[in-house]
């Protein structure tokens, strides 16, 4: 197995977490502190360092300690690139699906008969 794919799925296991998603998003913004995430993410301090441990340990965030704190931030900046292009994907994909739901049955049949029609003229 090619050594970029082993690395590649440590990292997306590391990030499949909703509360290291919006880490990832907070340090976007820059560097920040354990107590000043925990915070803005509404949870504990030793909450934030555990999920903070397991990104370090993937690459995904550095610390460097500054006084008595420690400022996290991301590694890469095109880590937030990547975060935001599946997201930018999911939010199509639910508003497809969310239009889809809105359809009444009348429009689906519709929309069944177009496309049953169109197949007969490619034929």
């Amino acid at each position: 197995m090619d050594e970029v794919y082993r690395l590649q799925a440590e990292v997306l296991k590391t990030l499949a977490n909703p509360k290291r998603l919006e880490i990832i998003h907070l340090l976007a913004e820059g560097p920040h502190e354990v107590s000043r995430l925990a915070e803005e993410l509404g949870i504990s301090q030793p909450n934030v360092s555990q999920h903070l441990a397991l990104m370090r340990s993937a690459g995904v965030v550095e610390s460097e300690r500054v006084g008595r704190e420690v400022h996290y931030r991301l590694s890469d900046p095109e880590i937030i690139c990547a975060c935001e292009t599946m997201r930018g994907v999911l939010v199509r994909r639910l508003s497809r699906i969310s239009q889809a739901a809105t359809r009444t049955p009348a429009e689906v049949l519709a929309g069944r008969a177009s496309a049953a029609a169109a197949n007969q003229t490619i034929s």
